[in-house]
């Protein structure tokens, strides 16, 4: 349901939002520091926002925190649909504060745009979605990313509602915990108790592990385990390697029975972090060939029922990515550099006879006391040279 709001600033007379962009790709009726009025959604649903990292710097300044704090930070953010991309005539731009921060995916944007231009055209004023900007801390090679996520009700968009269990298919554990719906079928037990510590955590679902049966209890499990090895990367030497070989159990328990039972449980396979974080692990430390392999599996896991086309799409450019790295190293012919000439090493000398400073090239020897200028008046100094 949508209400109106002012972002941006100031008070100023709100036009019609037309959808042409000016020259700096910013709509004509949008100017930072101006108030603009808008009517803002909201619900309980991700819509996904992509191309973030190229706009770190845009987002950082957004939140005002330091690069590497950890981040959570709400905000209101205007969808405009974009006619004049010339790589996207469906695209649609994400803007928070005057400033543009990502675009909806390309099969988002189709599915969304006609939606978004008739609420547009019936309030006659841009349309916003509430969210939050979140991510941040700190990682081996830097500080980790922020992401834009935005809440909404597909129906406002003129899209069919979703079922319980498609609201809550992103790796399906939502469902599980959702303790005021009426379907308790998943019981949840397992983790009860469990040590808010990763490093305290790790035995105890390794234990887990060790004595749960079932596929779906499995699956979480593994989940939990995997995230907090990883997190414990820096925390003892080791959580790699059994990060590594807890990947490897998961992936074989997913293609034996937690695939059919996810399937059965949910009728589409749910978000596999598993795949996308292990091709990230690889990736980082430019592990192209085992970092493809995770992608492929990812990709041929998911098949034709997963339930978030956006994971086949990342997975899909991740093993593009590496191919093209293993490509790169294996076609590329090794050009031997041509030797560089030598510059020669300038030394200062102070004369003795004037007092005046002169340079020249260093070769090995006596030093000269007098400068060039002086030394042809001095019959000691002629005879040396």
């Amino acid at each position: 349901m949508g209400f109106f709001k002012r972002l941006l600033g100031p008070s100023t007379p709100n036009p019609p939002p037309p959808p042409r962009l000016d020259t700096q790709g910013r709509p004509s009726w949008m100017r930072p520091g101006v108030s603009l009025q808008v009517t803002l959604y909201e619900g309980t649903e991700d819509l996904g926002v992509v191309g973030e990292s190229n706009y770190q710097d845009v987002l950082w300044g957004l939140v005002g925190s330091p690069r590497g704090t950890r981040v959570h930070h709400d905000i209101h953010a205007i969808l405009v649909p974009e006619d004049d991309n010339p790589y996207d005539g469906d695209a649609i731009s994400i803007w928070i504060s005057g400033l543009k921060v990502g675009y909806l995916s390309r099969e988002d944007a189709r599915r969304y745009r006609p939606g978004l231009v008739a609420l547009m055209r019936k309030a006659g004023q841009p349309i916003a979605l509430a969210g939050v900007v979140a991510g941040g801390g700190m990682d081996t090679d830097g500080p980790r990313m922020l992401g834009v996520f935005l809440s909404h009700d597909p129906v406002d968009f003129g899209l069919p509602g979703r079922t319980r269990s498609e609201r809550t298919l992103r790796t399906g554990l939502s469902m599980a915990v959702a303790t005021d719906e009426a379907d308790d079928s998943y019981d949840l037990s397992w983790a009860d108790g469990l040590p808010d510590d990763p490093v305290r955590r790790i035995p105890r679902l390794r234990a887990l592990l060790a004595n749960d049966p079932d596929a779906i209890d499995r699956h979480y499990i593994f989940n939990m385990l995997e995230a907090d090895l990883y997190a414990c990367r820096d925390a003892f030497p080791s959580a790699l390697t059994d990060y590594d070989e807890t990947s490897e159990r998961h992936h074989a328990e997913i293609v034996g029975s937690i695939r059919a039972a996810l399937l059965v449980k949910f009728g589409a396979v749910p978000l596999l972090e598993t795949y996308r974080q292990a091709a990230i692990r690889h990736q980082k430390a430019h592990d192209w060939p085992t970092a493809l392999l995770w992608a492929e599996r990812g990709i041929e896991v998911y098949g034709a029922e997963a339930a978030r086309p956006d994971a086949v799409d990342d997975l899909t450019q991740r093993a593009q990515h590496c191919r093209a790295k293993l490509a790169g190293t294996s076609t590329r012919p090794r050009i031997p550099r041509a030797p560089q000439p030598r510059q020669p090493t300038i030394e200062e000398l102070l004369c003795s006879s004037c007092g005046r400073t002169w340079q020249r090239p260093v070769v090995r020897g006596r030093k000269p006391t007098r400068c060039p200028d002086c030394a042809p008046a001095d019959p000691v100094a002629s005879s040396d040279l």
